[in-house]
């Protein structure tokens, strides 16, 4: 059974590109957009999607999958509230359904009351109209997710400029094996927890090191657990995914198996051979996805005025 279960999760997985991207800064992803336009095929659904700076009309609706699909009716975020700040302006990635939108602002309100933190400091979300994006994440693209930094926001309010520097915090120590408890605090324990009690969140996606911290910290009340499922790199942020609403084309992940994802299928990502993974040989790139691939409904959602 926990050899499924690893390969659940390891589906999980793969659904989000390398979450390193996520500190990048400005002049980085800059030069990661710029390689991007230069390889890509011009028929690249990632090239078309990317480049489109405005969201779609209608009223706000997710269409396809979380790794092949776009939305409807996108809303931004506002760069600054009172419990959130917005990063990494200059990507462009701040939007999102308006049902995420709402569920950012409620939930950082409620992430500053159960941790005592001014508010939460946001990632990516979606590209105006998701689809797949030029850099980064392989998900993120129906407007229902959301990268959510594991530092804590202070009653400091960033500059554009200082937001496309500002790193979050790293909560793992260097070999990969538990948190860092340097960083790591009980405020993190109450902000996943909170995330992932959500009727609306069908996962959280941590580092497996920070998944194992939370087994430990979880105490008597297990049943949000089952939620958070580990996966590569995110020990800088975490990230949320909503589940399809009723009124979305969008279809869903099988539920998470059952259980707190505390026992053998965690161990897993702790062998030698997971954590320190020999070189894979160099070998053809895995073809760009094209608008043949995403829902028919995308091709119009794209050329909307």
């Amino acid at each position: 059974m926990w050899k499924q279960l690893i390969c659940l999760a390891i589906a999980g997985a793969a659904l989000i590109a390398s979450p390193a991207m996520a500190q990048e800064n400005a002049r980085q992803e800059a030069a990661r957009r710029a390689q991007a336009l230069k390889t890509l095929p011009p028929d690249a659904a990632r090239r078309l999607f990317g480049q489109v700076t405005t969201a779609a009309p209608g009223a706000g609706h997710a269409i396809g999958f979380y790794s092949r699909g776009c939305y409807a009716g996108g809303v931004q975020m506002a760069n600054t509230g009172e419990t959130w700040q917005v990063m990494r302006l200059s990507r462009n990635r701040s939007w999102g359904t308006p049902r995420l939108v709402r569920f950012l602002q409620k939930f950082s309100a409620d992430a500053a009351s159960v941790t005592g933190w001014q508010g939460i400091l946001i990632g990516d979300m979606a590209q105006p109209r998701g689809g797949p994006m030029l850099t980064g994440h392989a998900s993120h693209q129906l407007g229902i997710e959301a990268d959510i930094w594991l530092r804590p926001m202070t009653g400091r309010v960033y500059s554009a400029a200082e937001r496309e520097e500002v790193s979050s915090t790293d909560l793992v120590r260097k070999d990969k094996l538990d948190i860092d408890p340097r960083t790591y605090s009980a405020s993190h324990v109450q902000l996943l927890k909170l995330a992932a009690s959500s009727p609306h969140v069908a996962r959280v996606f941590v580092n497996p090191a920070i998944k194992k911290a939370l087994c430990r910290d979880a105490g008597a009340d297990r049943a949000w657990l089952r939620k958070v499922r580990p996966t590569w790199g995110h020990n800088y942020h975490f990230h949320v995914r909503l589940s399809c609403n009723s009124g979305d084309a969008c279809r869903n992940q099988p539920p998470p198996p059952p259980g707190d994802g505390c026992g053998k299928e965690l161990d897993w990502w702790f062998r030698p051979e997971v954590l320190h993974p020999k070189p894979r040989p160099p070998g053809k790139p895995p073809r760009a996805l094209t608008m043949a691939d995403l829902p028919p409904a995308c091709q119009a959602v794209l050329q909307a005025p």
